[in-house]
């Protein structure tokens, strides 16, 4: 079949840009933030975006635009003859339905806000009331699986389209009003009587409070968000590089990807950060901190039930334009494994995400008593943690030796590509830099991440998790490890 392209440069920039900036950047940023000591967690995290995030997002683009295929088959088209690359596939491919896997069920959350918002459910309400509402939604499985279907459902009907039909189209309206809405209400919060102190906390580092924390849990967190906001490392950045034409290198692109997903997910937290302080609400709170705190902003603010469900409304657009684009990864594997159409591939992909996000719904509910990651983890909990800390890191080492090995498709061949047409050039003596010093960082990043999450647990808690770490990691080196076959000369 014809390969799809993109009907513009602004197209490619928002949709790959929608898939980087979501319901990371708007959930889950801002309560990271609060948990790992504000700006010091926020001055680790953009280290990590600019030195390591966008060079494995050029690799991902380059392998992608390359082939003309997602992960899914990508490297049987580029790499040698008797190599292994082509078993690393899996990691994006499991990491994609996983990543669907919850995250299908906060974008849920984030729509039956949206319509409780209009409804005017939190009008009044104290942060108690508005706290006990979302663990009753939690608790309500018929209603978190209404949402969670009804998400995906809308999600698969834009890919039907196709990328310039659907995705595209989708996106351009989607992520031009959300970015405009975000900056009013940013300024909003940041004048709230009290938001002084949730500004300095956002601003000024803090480094005696990251010492608390740990410095290995906020480094690691910090990289990990890093590739859990831009969506690197399972492909997903791959696929839209598939559908790229070959008229602007590529490092350019991936900059003005990386600026609008910093530039949201910083806006977010001005919009969370100062209000938590302002409403005496702890920044830390975990996932459910935007389901708290921002029904409590807009409940004292004139007109808020109106601007409450604007809000949710483009927060939803944000959790749509990551689903989308993943769902369109997920549709592309069977196009390249199987050689389906578009339409089948999207119905049984479509059904097979429903299905699979449900122990994620069930997991705060029925299946409350499984609690994976230690008392009080959830089966969302383990999902996220698999992918944020396991397949976006190991897939984006697996990218980077590719792109850098003999044995892989190789540092000519990778520049070739990445600097191919008009726009800024990828340096081509940062070779040793990205073959092995971000390898290292990465390596080294996280075995540390998983010590420090773990041994708090106990040693034989922590001696099991480790050899896990230790088998993943080895995974991603075996692939990597093969030798080309000569040709005869």
């Amino acid at each position: 079949m014809k390969r799809e392209k993109f009907g513009s440069r602004l197209g490619f920039i928002l949709v790959s840009a929608g898939c980087a900036i979501g319901i990371g950047n708007v959930w889950k940023f801002p309560y990271l933030c609060g948990q790992m000591g504000g700006a010091a967690f926020i001055l680790i995290y953009l280290v990590f975006l600019l030195i390591m995030g966008v060079p494995v997002m050029i690799c991902e683009f380059a392998i992608g635009r390359g082939s003309h295929f997602s992960v899914a088959a990508a490297f049987e088209k580029l790499e040698p003859e008797g190599t292994r690359w082509h078993i690393s596939k899996w990691i994006g491919i499991l990491g994609s339905y996983l990543l669907m896997m919850f995250y299908t069920s906060v974008g849920g959350w984030m729509m039956y806000y949206c319509f409780r918002s209009i409804r005017g459910d939190f009008v009044g309400n104290s942060a108690e009331e508005v706290g006990a509402k979302f663990t009753k939604m939690l608790a309500d499985a018929p209603n978190m699986a209404f949402w969670t279907i009804l998400i995906c459902v809308i999600g698969f009907a834009i890919c039907w389209f196709g990328i310039q039909n659907g995705i595209e189209k989708v996106s351009k309206v989607m992520m031009s009003v959300l970015m405009v809405l975000m900056i009013i209400l940013a300024v909003h919060s940041v004048f709230l009587k009290g938001a002084g102190a949730g500004i300095r906390f956002y601003l000024i580092p803090d480094f005696r409070k990251m010492a608390e924390i740990g410095i290995g849990n906020v480094i690691f967190g910090a990289m990990s968000q890093a590739f859990f906001t831009l969506s690197i490392g399972i492909g997903a950045m791959m696929i839209f590089g598939s559908y790229l034409e070959r008229n602007r290198s590529l490092a350019g692109e991936a900059l003005s990807i990386t600026g609008l997903d910093t530039f949201v997910a910083l806006m977010a937290g001005f919009i969370i950060i100062p209000a938590c302080f302002a409403f005496g609400i702890e920044p830390g709170a975990g996932p459910s901190l935007i389901f708290i705190t921002i029904p409590n902003i807009f409940s004292q603010m004139p007109g808020g039930q109106v601007w409450g469900a604007l809000f949710f409304l483009f927060l939803t657009f944000a959790a749509f334009t990551t689903l989308v684009a993943v769902f369109e990864n997920i549709i592309s594997f069977d196009m390249d494994l199987f050689h389906w159409s578009r339409k089948k591939s999207v119905i049984v992909s479509a059904i097979l995400i429903i299905v699979l996000s449900m122990p994620c719904v069930l997991g705060f509910n029925i299946l409350s008593g499984i609690q994976p990651l230690g008392e009080g983890s959830t089966i969302m909990d383990l999902e996220d943690f698999i992918v944020s800390n396991n397949f976006l890191p190991l897939g984006s080492l697996g990218y980077l030796l590719f792109c850098t090995r003999e044995n892989g498709w190789g540092w000519k061949k990778f520049l070739e590509e990445a600097n191919t047409g008009e726009g800024i050039g990828f340096p081509k003596g940062l070779k040793g830099y990205v073959g092995y010093v971000i390898p290292l960082l990465i390596i080294i990043i996280y075995l540390k991440g998983y010590y420090d999450k773990f041994s708090p647990l106990g040693t034989t808690t922590l001696v099991i998790w480790m050899a896990v770490a230790v088998l993943l990691l080895g995974f991603v080196l075996y692939c990597a490890g093969g030798k080309k076959k000569e040709k005869n000369k």
